[in-house]
């Protein structure tokens, strides 16, 4: 076409010409808008779009659905809801997956390894296909352990007016069971207490359907603490996965993406370091999971606020536990929801004054204005206790150092298992060492298991301790038996257990000086734990020590151990420090 031929004003004879002047639009009209995008626009028209798409908000909905886990297996149903509250709402939503592993299916294996890594892959994948296609706006829907934390601080990342919403609890087995339920009874056949045809009865039917894990295990712990953050919409952690209510949140979702747009509120508006409190104040009120301390560090190291171990301590010892919920007590999360889900509760703190009303949210209101016409529970219901007969007056997370963690360990004590343990350490350089001599018995009463090479780097991955901590309990030794480790546990285990040991072995760490004998004390009342051998004994060991061989020189988990940082940080890999921190 000659100069004369082109149209003097392009920008009026094609509106995909036009010059944007939607602040709704900043990434995606650098995508589409303009005759040099002509290419751009023809690869959208192929998926769906047409002239009107190309002038709208671009909302992406990052959907975690695979058949891989029933924490999952229902997403795609989600997304499309939320996609569709786009859609409506004057957005145009662009479905796109991520992955997810089960910690569920892998426990106990070499497989597991993979989880904590898994988290990174998934925080990856949503920066980097929000990123390059140009959203506007993100909707991360999550029913998992780790993709779960792993969408928020791909969220966090991208830092772009979104939300999160959350797949939903599963319903409970029969006779009141759940995948914990199967993992004790493994522990009770080796024990000889339970028969392969009752065990086979309990694996049949202990997981009905769709939905995550439904006990206050990871799953429903961060889903909680994810809405007390203000980062989903009001009762988002509280509804069953399969119900017209949890679509309808997901088509909510969708909508209120186009409203944060408009007003320009982005994750780091609301992701404060109050925000942080309420959320930690909220897992301590649930009787949450440990893997709320790893996330949550690292969602507030992604989002730029200060936040420590300590926090943890220093917030626990005015926040009791009120939830009656498993695997320490006895309700369900289907239970939980059936009575109001965990919005009557955050009235309760909130009145007593142990959370921050002013904080911003999703809605575009404050934790207070969103919590303002919340109902209390019914008066029958004995799942959530009232703030003056608590389940236990202070936290159950207990933030421990001492010669054995100089950078801090995390014990999950419900009080249940007591406070106080000494015994004599058996130490394991690997999961599967220990459980072999937890099935043949060789682990008795009065035992410190000690499991080590299992953290960030020397596992590496960081595996959760459900498998080893299930069989103890299957055996009737969760009072009579410890647990510690630099690896992690479950949000379904329990007993006296203490994870997140750092320094951990890999790097030099005490633990990896331990021997078997040795007289180790677990203090929960004053945050302590020792290992009883003199200076000059562990400078002996310290001076003996070597760094064993990586377990993997190539690939996924070769580059997750040289850039993951210590557990005490969230296990990030995205830290300066970390990345100049490799393994030789």
């Amino acid at each position: 076409m000659s100069q004369q031929d082109r149209p003097e004003d392009a920008a009026s004879a094609n509106p995909d010409f036009s010059e944007n002047t939607d602040h709704r639009r900043h990434h995606s009209a650098q995508v589409v808008d303009g005759p040099g995008k002509a290419a751009s626009r023809a690869m959208l028209r192929a998926v769906g779009f047409n002239d009107d798409d190309f002038k709208k908000p671009q909302v992406g909905i990052a959907s975690t659905w695979s058949r891989v886990t029933p924490c999952n297996s229902h997403i795609n149903v989600l997304a499309d809801a939320a996609s569709d509250g786009a859609d409506a709402a004057g957005g145009k939503g662009v479905v796109f997956n991520t992955i997810t592993i089960s910690d569920g299916i892998a426990n106990g294996t070499e497989g597991m390894k993979y989880s904590m890594a898994s988290r990174e892959i998934i925080a990856d994948s949503i920066e980097a296909v929000a990123g390059c296609e140009g959203f506007d706006g993100v909707v991360a829907i999550g029913g998992c352990d780790k993709n779960m934390p792993g969408c928020m601080i791909g969220l966090a990342r991208l830092n772009r007016p979104s939300l999160f919403v959350y797949g939903g609890t599963i319903q409970p087995g029969a006779g009141h069971t759940d995948i914990v339920s199967v993992f004790e009874a493994m522990g009770a056949y080796s024990q000889g207490n339970m028969s392969r045809i009752e065990v086979k009865q309990i694996e049949e039917t202990a997981i009905p359907g769709p939905g995550s894990c439904g006990g206050m295990y990871t799953a429903n712990t961060m889903a909680s603490a994810i809405e007390a953050m203000g980062m989903s919409l009001p009762n988002s952690s509280a509804q069953d996965a399969v119900s017209q209510t949890k679509q309808d949140d997901s088509r909510a979702a969708g909508e209120a993406v186009l409203e944060l747009l408009e007003l320009d509120i982005k994750p780091s508006d609301i992701m404060t370091r109050e925000a942080f409190e309420n959320a930690i104040t909220v897992v301590i009120a649930l009787g949450g999971s440990t893997n709320a301390v790893l996330h949550l560090l690292a969602i507030a190291n992604t989002i730029g606020v200060e936040l420590s171990l300590d926090d943890f301590t220093e917030i626990g010892k005015r926040v009791p536990v009120l939830a009656d919920l498993r695997p320490s007590g006895h309700y369900m999360m289907s239970e939980l929801v059936a009575v109001g889900g965990i919005q009557p509760m955050m009235k309760m703190l909130l009145d007593a004054g142990l959370l921050h009303g002013d904080c911003l949210t999703v809605t575009g209101k404050t934790l207070a204005e969103n919590l303002a016409g919340v109902a209390p529970y019914p008066v029958d219901q004995a799942i959530i206790k009232p703030l003056d007969a608590p389940v236990k007056a202070t936290s159950h997370l207990r933030v421990l150092y001492g010669n054995l963690a100089p950078e801090g360990a995390v014990a999950k004590i419900t009080g249940k298992e007591g406070t106080r343990f000494t015994g004599k350490a058996r130490v394991f350089d690997s999961e599967e060492e220990a459980q072999a001599r937890i099935n043949d018995l060789t682990v008795v009463a009065g035992d410190v298991l000690v499991i080590r090479y299992e953290g960030p780097k020397g596992g590496p991955g960081m595996r959760e301790m459900l498998t080893p901590t299930s069989a103890i309990m299957g055996r009737g030794l969760g009072d009579q038996v410890a647990l510690i480790t630099d690896g992690r546990f479950s949000g379904g285990s329990h007993g006296f257990v203490v994870g997140h040991i750092t320094p951990e072995a890999f790097v030099g760490g005490p633990i990896g000086l331990v021997e078997d004998g040795d007289q180790i004390t677990i203090d929960a009342e004053n945050d302590v734990m020792t290992v009883h051998i003199d200076d000059a004994e562990m400078q002996r060991r310290r001076a003996a020590w070597k760094r064993p061989a990586p377990r993997y020189t190539r690939g996924t988990l070769a580059k997750y151990a040289r850039t993951v940082s210590s557990a005490s940080k969230g296990a990030v890999t995205d830290l300066p420090e970390a990345l100049d921190d490799g393994i030789d």
